[in-house]
Formats: structure tokens, C-alpha cells, sequence
């Protein structure tokens, strides 16, 4: 009970972390596909530090406390009609999904490489689609449940977080060139993971485990939703990645569109 009473009257402050880079969105190739993808320039990350003990249960107090605070506010960019700009009202609610974060390698995809999607050069697997002329067997089994090939990734694994990365990833923005081949968004997938994600290993036996919290996010004003956008789409999203040791978080957000196509 005193725990409880506890996370509803803590509160958390916020500091931006200017000097923490993240690879991803220095690596000329990353952001050479993120170009590709329609991704560029409405994908990106910002990381803080804050004041506070954090516990999963207190995520929503946390999430709150993140999209009041001054120092967020005032560094937190949203992006409507293809412009980046601040939060034009204050926050008054939020969504929070706890997002699962288990895995420490990538083992999660290796039924996709044995299925029928992929051949064995790696080259993904075209299909007929009515709507999309373009379409391939790897799209197929990310979003459509009647795929002979869904459930070839568990719905257990599907909810991790190291998958919704890479379905975002496969589906890119508005005007999204598809690769080819599986490489790219494996490779990618794993480069943001790492740089997102942190770990530790138990020094008794030396297994490695996440310790990271992944919360899913959107915020809203009085008018409604205002984060990550002012509409929804399953390709806009905000997520925080809570590291609890280093009291560390970073928001890592993209925004559906059409790209800036030019580095």
C-alpha cells in the first residue's frame, strides 16, 4: 500500500541529454535507407535523464510527468503538415501500453528464413495483391491474419518489441521503395535495437537479460490527440525506453509521411 500511495504522489523531472548520440541516426548507410524507406527525416530519437527511482508500475505517473515537463516541452518537436514544431497546448492525458522486451539476440526470426517467404538467396518472395502491385510474401505475414504464414512468428513474439521494430521498419513511410531482400531491415532492426535497448549480464551465470522498460505513448490536449501526431496511423508512433539503473530514457518516434529526400 505504501508503494502504491508512493508512485501516485511521486514525480519525476526531466533533463535533455544533448551529448548522447545515437548510432543510428549517424551511420551514413541507416540513414541512406531511412531515405529509401520515406523514413528519413520523420524518424529520430531523444534521450534524458531523470530525477527518480523508476518502476513499471508508476509508468503512467512517469509518461505524465515526461510530456509536463518544462524541459521535455520545450525540446519536444511533433511534426503536422510536413513541418516539425513544438507542443502548441498542454498535456492533460496519456495512453501507455507496456510493450514486452525480452530478447537478447535475434533468433526470434529465424522461422521466417525456412517458411517459403524468403528464398534461400534471401530475396523476399513477390505475391498477388488486388490493392498493392508491388507486394510480397514478408508484407503479407506482418500484417494479414488469413497468411499461410502469420503464425510462423508466435503471437508471443509478435508483441516484442524487437518485432514491432522491424514490421516498422518493412512498411516504412508514404512512399516506401521495398527492398528486395530480408537484409536491410534485419540489419537495421538490430542496429536501433542495440542502440535503444540496454542490458546486463547476471555475473553468477552469465546469462544476458533486457533491463530496459519499453512503453508505447501518446499524448493528448484538451482539443485530443497532439503526440506523437494530431492523427493516427499505425505507421506514426512514439515509444520511451526506460533504463532504470542509468535513469535514462529515450524517446524514439517516427511520424508517417513522405520523407526528406536528401541527407
Amino acid at each position: 500500500m505504501a508503494d502504491e500511495k508512493y508512485a501516485f504522489e511521486q514525480t519525476f523531472y526531466f533533463s535533455p541529454l544533448n551529448s548522447k548520440t545515437l548510432s543510428f541516426l549517424q551511420d551514413r548507410d541507416t540513414l541512406n535507407l531511412f531515405m529509401k524507406w520515406s523514413m528519413l527525416g520523420r524518424i529520430s530519437a531523444q534521450s534524458y535523464s531523470f530525477d527518480q527511482c523508476f518502476y513499471p508500475y508508476s509508468s503512467e505517473k512517469f509518461v505524465q510527468c515526461f510530456f509536463r515537463d518544462p524541459n521535455v516541452v520545450s525540446s519536444l518537436r511533433k511534426m503536422d503538415a510536413g513541418a516539425w514544431g513544438p507542443l502548441e497546448k498542454p498535456v492533460v492525458s496519456v495512453d501507455v501500453e507496456q510493450v514486452p522486451c525480452t530478447k537478447v539476440s535475434m533468433e526470434l526470426f529465424d522461422p521466417i528464413y525456412s517458411c517459403g517467404i524468403l528464398r534461400p538467396s534471401g530475396h523476399v518472395v513477390k505475391c498477388f495483391h488486388d490493392v498493392y502491385p508491388d507486394y510480397d510474401e514478408l508484407r503479407q505475414m506482418l500484417q494479414e491474419e488469413d497468411s499461410e504464414h502469420y503464425y510462423v512468428v508466435g503471437r508471443e513474439e509478435r508483441g516484442e518489441f524487437l518485432f514491432r521494430l522491424f514490421k516498422h521498419l518493412c512498411f516504412g513511410g508514404e512512399l516506401c521503395q521495398y527492398e528486395d531482400t530480408i537484409d536491410p531491415y534485419i540489419n537495421t532492426t538490430k542496429q536501433i535495437y542495440k542502440d535503444l535497448i540496454s542490458v546486463q549480464k547476471d555475473p553468477e551465470t552469465k546469462k544476458i537479460s533486457v533491463v530496459s522498460t519499453v512503453l508505447k505513448v501518446s499524448a493528448y490536449d484538451e482539443s485530443g490527440l497532439c503526440y506523437p501526431s494530431s492523427r493516427e496511423e499505425e505507421q506514426t508512433f512514439a515509444y520511451l525506453i526506460v533504463d532504470p539503473f542509468k535513469r535514462h530514457v529515450t524517446l524514439f518516434y517516427h511520424c508517417h509521411g513522405v520523407g526528406n529526400f536528401s541527407l
